[in-house]
């Protein structure tokens, strides 16, 4: 199924020379309208004229998330105020948030992206769509909201939390489809093992549609297996319209990311340098359409790997593997470098383990995984649970090179959120 198919397999050459036009126009809008990227330019010495191919793009400046949050909170528009008509900011947890401004344009392109997404991955006008995320100044509940009644989905804007209210809405009118964290996901599908509800005989969902979070192919299979359904990786961030930028086809495998909407590059975290596809790097996003405020080479900090060969679906649009991690929530224990969805990825691989876990780390790089028992494993044996710390010990070891405690608990015992998992607790900063 297609929502745009003459768009969605566009040869690759009218593609890239759609690309080069619309990045052409992006970089002659942001020069005679921008004052922080007017400056940029300056420094390195570049006119729009000097972009000729999109190899080119390499000589502009990278942004940063410390640029929007040095600019706001409007020194980014590329458009008057008051030709925006909707703004969004990150959590600034970090101090001030980074401000994301939208014109009518930049909402309708955003819900269309959406609208893709959804049709792509086999909805249409007779879904009913369950929308668990966050409504507010995060993009994601928004911007899936709009381009799932663009496709003719009916909407439930049940936002997040209260399982109880989530459960009966589900049952009342019928929910095929969900869109939510993957930590809520597993959370909901422990609330209703213990409501002793069977989603596949009593409720109506065939899809999830996950993101937000980081998460593990796993984890995916944790979830489909729980709640009866199929689920499919989604990938955006504010700075690019929310949601929607990049999203699995029926052969999920990778994500298929817009390119007549976004420009993409993977470069080395550390030295910017472009890496080549297959290789993994951080995900550098330029906006190809963005009215209000259009950013030139975002380093997203996502790290994933460019898939190069064609997807059976026949989609030209290249696309991406789910994201590994962020180069800035990369843990280092024992002088090892690693990220959380590795260990996440052995835990969930493990049927005797349950679906909540928790990353400790303390002292000299003392490194503790407490994770909860599934049920069935749960039958107090002490040598039975001795092997299993030293399997699951052994095999972060094998995968990390660092051997860590690991603490078995009964289920229900960690700490849960119906909000976004809280996976890391790094004592050695406290």
């Amino acid at each position: 199924m297609y929502w745009n198919r003459e768009i969605e397999t566009m040869e690759r050459a009218a593609l890239e020379t759609l690309q080069l036009q619309r990045l052409q126009d992006t970089v002659l809008r942001v020069a005679q309208r921008v004052p922080f990227y007017q400056e940029r330019f300056a420094a390195a010495g570049f006119t729009p004229d000097d972009l000729r191919s999109l190899a080119d793009v390499r000589r502009l400046p990278f942004t940063t998330g410390a640029d929007l949050r040095a600019t706001y909170p409007a020194g980014l528009l590329a458009v008057p105020l008051d030709d925006a008509v909707r703004l969004h900011t990150s959590s600034g947890t970090t101090g001030k948030p980074k401000a994301l401004y939208f014109s009518r344009q930049d909402v309708d392109h955003a819900a269309e992206l959406i609208a893709r997404c959804l049709v792509m991955s086999g909805m249409h006008a007779g879904d009913v769509l369950q929308n668990i995320m966050t409504y507010g100044l995060f993009t994601g509940a928004l911007v899936m909201h709009y381009g799932a009644e663009k496709v003719g989905c009916l909407v439930i804007p049940a936002g997040p939390g209260n399982s109880e209210r989530q459960l009966m809405l589900m049952q009342d009118f019928r929910t095929t489809a969900i869109h939510a964290t993957p930590s809520y996901a597993l959370y909901f599908a422990d609330f209703l093992e213990k409501k002793g509800v069977d989603p596949r005989k009593e409720l109506s969902l065939r899809r999830a549609f996950v993101g937000a979070e980081p998460y593990t192919e796993e984890t995916r299979r944790k979830i489909e297996a729980a709640l009866g359904l199929q689920v499919f990786n989604s990938y955006g961030l504010s700075e690019m319209n929310g949601p929607g930028v990049a999203f699995e086809c029926p052969q999920q495998h990778g994500m298929h990311l817009w390119e007549d909407h976004f420009l993409l590059e993977i470069i080395h975290p550390e030295t910017g340098d472009p890496v080549p596809d297959g290789e993994q790097g951080e995900l550098v996003l330029t906006t190809l359409c963005r009215e209000a405020m259009p950013l030139l080479r975002y380093r997203t900090r996502d790290i994933t790997t460019v898939l190069p060969e064609p997807c059976a679906c026949g989609r030209t649009h290249r696309r991406i593997q789910r994201i590994a991690g962020r180069s800035d929530d990369m843990l280092i224990a024992r002088g090892v470098n690693f990220y959380p969805q590795q260990i996440e990825s052995i835990l969930m691989g493990m049927p005797a383990l349950g679906r909540n876990y928790l990353i400790v780390l303390e002292g000299l790089d003392e490194l503790t995984v407490k994770v909860e028992l599934a049920e069935a494993g749960f039958d107090g044996q002490v040598e039975h649970l001795a092997r299993l710390q030293s399997r699951i010990a052994d095999s972060i070891r094998a995968e990390l090179l660092v051997k860590p405690k690991v603490d078995l608990v009964p289920p229900g015992t960690l700490p849960v959120s119906e909000g976004k998992a809280k996976r890391v607790l790094d004592k050695r900063s406290l």
